[in-house]
């Protein structure tokens, strides 16, 4: 019985045809993205009517998408974050959720550091200005002998850290579970939420999108900001409030803000694209070469194991792995 196999990701095998070649080796038909963009729910329907696994990237797959799908029996992520995945209905139909922690840590990390130095040094508005024929002069700041306040020590967290050791920079962290062997060993200092917004120089956002986390950064916080400070964001776009934190930039309440996620994307006709002092990228944290090829064979390692009847390395919904793996082998050739 072949698999059938919906692809969401738009980059998903452009640059590594390695992972699609292996599914079709297997003899999966794979199915892939129709409209060159994260797909609506009434987009999503249709495709996945016969499919027995998906794999998606920013695409919203909620119980009515998995409703529509009876045979589909895992879903595995294209990245870490699965806040796109309704993982209490997956768990309650049967279905594996699957995700690719850690392949992109270092990618998200050096993207981290490249939009705190454009920040401070104004790299994109200069190169802007030269561009308009303006030559100008723009007083920047040395990252060394500044804090560094980075909210989440997952795993992207603790390869900033260890990427910026050579900055001289004195470094804070918060996490509601705090590492205190790694802290220790990485001479990085636990504090407070507040006191880290309060006291940092530049803050950095490494955490997962949950209710908890959800525009965790607002007006209220800003205020505590530094007026010398910077924000960066890699992580999830919905932890701040972009509202607010154009406001703070436009009113040069804080330094400035460098941003690679937001709350709706792609970024349109916001107004933070009509201030100097934010630099915006388009969501290409994960986007090198190297994290790229690993994320994409992961997901359709995870993916392929759980058709296989064999327990996935990264099961996000632990609970459901025993009974969903049940009768996987149907859809084996």
């Amino acid at each position: 019985m072949s698999c059938k196999i919906l692809i969401t990701p738009r980059t998903f095998g452009k640059t590594d045809p390695v992972p699609i070649a292996i599914m079709e080796e297997a003899g999966y038909e794979v199915i892939l993205n129709p409209f060159g963009r994260p797909l609506t729910q009434d987009e999503l329907i249709p495709l996945v009517k016969e499919v027995d696994g998906i794999i998606v990237g920013l695409d919203e797959i909620d119980e009515r998408v998995m409703s529509h799908a009876p045979k589909l029996r895992v879903i595995s992520k294209y990245g870490s974050g699965v806040n796109n995945i309704d993982l209490e209905s997956a768990t309650e139909k049967g279905i594996i959720v699957t995700n690719t922690p850690g392949v992109n840590s270092s990618a998200v990390a050096e993207l981290t550091i490249g939009l705190m130095l454009d920040v401070a040094r104004h790299i994109s508005d200069s190169d802007r200005k030269m561009r308009q024929g303006k030559w100008g002069k723009y007083m920047g700041f040395e990252l060394r002998g500044k804090t560094l306040g980075i909210v989440g020590t997952g795993q992207i967290g603790k390869m900033l850290v260890s990427k910026v050791q050579g900055f001289g920079m004195t470094i804070i962290a918060h996490d509601i579970e705090p590492d205190y062997e790694w802290s220790k060993r990485m001479g990085v200092s636990y504090v407070g939420f507040r006191d880290l917004i309060k006291n940092a120089d530049i803050v950095t956002l490494h955490l997962p999108l949950t209710e908890d986390t959800y525009h965790l950064i607002g007006a209220d916080e800003l205020a505590m900001f530094k007026p010398t400070a910077i924000l960066i964001n890699t992580s999830r776009g919905e932890m701040i409030d972009e509202n607010a934190l154009y406001t703070a930039l436009k009113e040069r309440r804080i330094w400035g803000a460098g941003l690679d996620v937001y709350e709706d994307e792609p970024l349109k006709d916001s107004l933070l694209t009509t201030i100097d002092n934010v630099v915006l990228t388009s969501h290409i944290g994960a986007h090198t070469d190297e994290a790229v090829k690993a994320m994409g064979r992961m997901a359709v390692s995870n993916l392929m194991k759980a058709l296989n009847g064999e327990l996935p390395e990264h099961i996000v919904n632990n609970e459901v792995d025993s009974l969903a793996l049940k009768g996987m082998k149907d859809c084996v050739n």
